[in-house]
């Protein structure tokens, strides 16, 4: 048995949870049970992002109170992540005061790696960001991801003196020390720790009131990326624990549009205390539909919510987790998410299920599990999960199902029942039904809801009912 950490990026509360944040969560959860049947102990965190000056503006501009307002969306997060059948065993909010009296302490440990200057370019309210001349030129003043421009600042802050750790981030990276996934992105990460800067890590509080004091300046506060990669740790009780047991981190959740954050301040800040870098740093794409950006401006933005209520949480977690790929960017339509629900789920599982089923009980079948099978054995499906390809893990245990429906055809039981002795018909089910039995729980990590049903159709040593309702209604 081992201890596995597993991180998922902590959301600003400045809007509603939306299909971004659900590729976090899927990830991660896949991963945690995927160990967790393993035998492995795990900790499992998410939690919120609440300070910074976009939660303040948006908190004014709904007239609420700020930390009411971020209590109420944090709410909204934690309610997403059930939805979602999503089951952390960590959730943090950064407004927590045991995380922001361990911010203040992170900070005076990395004192020495600390500076005062003053600074004159541009910035990202949006990204809680701010960008050299370079980046602004190739954006054309403009932030590609918020679609606003830059301000010019001019202001005194502390920066964290990355001079300090670039050249061990470069190497822990191209070593394999630090792997970042996938490798065209750990490509472009070393391309941007290459002319990385020193980072401003605090605002005057003039300008960013919601945050963290800095300690022993009250005119600074926390720049808000300080203050949310450091949950990593704090939510494991670090500095005032002995976190060893889970740090470093088994596995990183994040989107390629933060990757840079945790690949260029989150390792300096870790060398800066004396912690290990995470073993895996996943990053995955963003969500298309219909080959475009989501935006509210297009009009074609996914409510993650919406397609749960419609069609279930097993129909989503299908689709986003085999048909949307686990690190490149992804299209979503409803075209294809109900070809996938008819065609795949409700035809290659749900009427598998169905037939053996209605098959077993007409011939009094009794099972009697086959022993040879594990998931611990099967070589192949273990790789894929420990190389965080998801996609590609559900594809193979789907084409498992998919052979069982070819055996089915080619073995025709129910033909065997007119024919053949007790024994043949016995053998037959018994083999479909156990390969059954072993695809599901490969699958079990990916659709746990439907993995159960499935589990309690076919129970050992009792007598096999048909379920009433098929497992997916064709509805569309």
């Amino acid at each position: 048995m081992s201890k596995i950490y597993i991180t998922t990026a902590i959301p600003y509360v400045n809007g509603t949870p939306h299909i971004g944040h659900s590729i976090d969560y899927l990830l991660a959860d896949v991963f945690y049970r995927y160990h967790i049947k393993l035998g492995d102990e795990v900790r499992f965190q998410s939690g919120t992002d609440e300070h910074g000056n976009k939660v303040f503006s948006k908190a004014k501009d709904s007239g609420m109170d700020v930390r009411d307002y971020a209590k109420q969306n944090s709410q909204k997060f934690k309610e997403f992540i059930s939805i979602l059948e999503v089951k952390p065993t960590d959730f943090i909010r950064t407004t927590d005061e045991d995380h922001e009296r361990r911010c203040q302490e992170i900070w005076k440990k990395l004192e020495k790696h600390i500076y005062k200057s003053s600074y004159e370019g541009w910035y990202c309210e949006g990204c809680e960001n701010f960008v050299t001349q370079k980046e602004r030129d190739e954006n054309n003043g403009i932030c590609p991801d918020h679609q606003k421009a830059y301000q010019k600042l001019s202001e005194e802050n502390y920066y964290l003196r990355i001079s300090d750790f670039k050249d061990k981030i470069i190497d822990a990276i191209e070593s394999g020390k630090l792997p970042v996934l996938p490798d065209f992105r750990r490509r472009e990460m070393l391309e941007l720790l290459k002319d990385a800067p020193d980072v401003s890590i605090s605002r005057p509080a003039k300008s960013l009131s919601w945050g963290v004091p800095v300690p022993n300046d009250d005119s600074q506060v926390m720049y808000v990326w300080i203050d949310a990669l450091s949950n990593y740790i704090t939510v494991l009780g670090y500095p005032d624990n002995d976190i060893s047991d889970y740090w470093p981190a088994t596995a990183q959740f994040v989107g390629k549009d933060i990757l840079r954050f945790h690949t260029i301040i989150w390792p300096a800040m870790l060398l800066g205390l004396g912690l290990p870098l995470p073993k895996t740093i996943c990053s995955h794409g963003h969500i298309l539909s219909n080959g475009q950006k989501m935006s509210k401006s297009l009009g074609n933005v996914v409510d993650p919510v919406e397609v749960i209520n419609k069609h279930g949480i097993e129909a989503f977690r299908y689709y986003f987790l085999r048909h949307i790929d686990t690190f490149v960017d992804s299209d979503f339509t409803w075209d294809k998410f109900e070809g996938a629900y008819n065609n795949e789920l409700a035809n290659d599982l749900g009427n598998l299920v169905q037939r053996l089923a209605t098959l077993a009980s007409k011939n009094n079948i009794v099972i009697e599990l086959n022993q040879n099978k594990s998931i611990k054995k099967d070589k192949e499906y273990n790789e894929l999960m420990h190389s965080f390809e998801f996609s590609k893990a559900f594809n193979y245990v789907w084409e498992k199902v998919q052979q069982i429906n070819k055996d089915i055809d080619e073995k025709k039981p129910w033909e065997l029942a007119k024919s053949g002795t007790k024994e043949e018909v016995f053998d037959c089910l018994n083999t479909l039904i156990n390969d059954l039995l072993y695809a599901n729980a490969l699958l079990e990590p990916f659709l746990p809801g439907t993995a159960e049903k499935i589990t309690e159709i076919f129970a050992l040593n009792k007598k096999i009912i048909p379920p009433k309702t098929p497992l997916f209604p064709k509805s569309f």
